[in-house]
C-alpha cells in the first residue's frame, strides 16, 4: 500500500528540493534532495545495504523542518483563559471545524428553536457578539473553516444557520466538504490557531462535549498548522455559497 505522505516544509520556494515529508501511519520522515552518486562520495559512508539512497540537504532544512523526538508535556489550560486569548491575540484567530456535533450547541436554545424548524432568534447584543465586534474593529481576524458532511449533520445544518450571526459581528466563515478535507489529508480535529505562533487544540469526550484546551507552541506543530490553514482556506467556499449547495433535510 502506498504511503499517505504529509508535506512538512522545504527551504526552496513553491517547486524545489530539499523537502521533508512525514509518513502519517508510521511518523517517519522522507527526505527529497539531490541525490549522491558520487562513487567517492559513497565509499566514505558507512554500513550501506543494498537498495539504499543518499541524498544533499542544507542544514538549515532540519533545523527549520525536522521532527524534535522530545517528550513534551501538555500544556492545559482552563476556559477561561481559553476565552481571553480572543482578546489578547494580536492580529488572526484561525479555526478548523471538523465535528460532526457540538454537545455544548445542543445545550442552547437556539439550537432548540432551529430543530424545531423555528428562526434561531440570534442576539447580536450578547457579550460574545459585542466582544467579536469589538475586537474586529481593532482589525484582528477572526476565520473558520467548517468540516460538512454531505448530507450534513443537523449540528452542521445549525452551525450554518449560525454563520449568519457570527459573520454579522466580524468573522468570515468558510465550509469544505468532508470528502475534499480527506482528498486533502486535513487532520481530523479541532483547533485554533493564534497569530500563526499558537496553536489552541481541543479536546472532546465520547459524548462531543469540549473537555479542555491545550496549547502547543512548537514550531514543528506550528508550521504544520498553518500550512493545513493556507489548504483549508484555499479550497473551502465562503459559507453563504457553500449553504447553496446543500441538499433540503426535508
Amino acid at each position: 500500500m502506498a504511503r499517505r505522505l504529509r508535506f512538512i516544509g522545504t527551504n526552496s520556494g513553491n517547486d524545489g528540493c530539499p523537502t521533508l515529508y512525514e509518513d502519517l501511519a508510521t511518523g517517519e520522515v522522507l527526505v527529497q534532495g539531490e541525490a549522491v552518486t558520487d562513487p567517492q562520495d559513497v565509499a566514505q559512508l558507512r554500513n550501506v545495504k543494498d537498495g539504499e539512497g543518499f541524498v544533499v540537504v542544507p542544514r538549515v532544512l532540519l533545523a527549520d523542518f525536522a521532527p524534535r523526538d522530545v517528550e513534551r508535556t501538555p500544556v492545559l489550560i482552563g476556559f477561561e483563559e481559553f476565552a481571553g486569548m480572543f482578546r489578547t491575540f494580536a492580529h488572526t484567530a484561525w479555526r478548523l471545524e471538523t465535528q460532526r456535533r457540538y454537545r455544548s450547541d445542543e445545550e442552547t436554545e437556539t439550537y432548540r428553536r432551529f430543530i424545531r424548524g423555528e428562526d434561531a432568534g440570534w442576539d447580536l447584543n450578547d457579550p460574545w457578539c459585542v466582544s467579536r465586534r469589538e475586537q474586529s474593529a481593532l482589525g484582528k481576524r477572526f476565520e473558520r473553516v467548517r468540516i460538512t458532511d454531505n448530507p450534513p449533520t443537523p449540528g452542521q445544518r445549525y452551525l450554518l444557520d449560525n454563520a449568519r450571526r457570527n459573520s454579522a459581528v466580524g468573522e468570515d466563515i468558510r465550509n469544505l466538504w468532508r470528502s475534499e478535507a480527506v482528498a486533502l489529508q486535513l487532520p481530523d480535529e479541532d483547533f485554533w490557531l493564534f497569530d500563526s505562533r499558537v496553536i489552541a487544540r481541543l479536546h472532546f469526550d465520547d459524548d462531543d462535549l469540549m473537555t479542555g484546551v491545550e496549547l502547543v507552541t512548537d514550531p514543528v506543530e506550528v508550521i504544520p498548522a498553518c500550512q493545513v490553514r493556507d489548504t483549508a482556506w484555499h479550497h473551502a467556499v465562503p459559507y453563504e455559497t457553500f449553504a447553496e449547495r446543500v441538499p433540503s433535510a426535508e
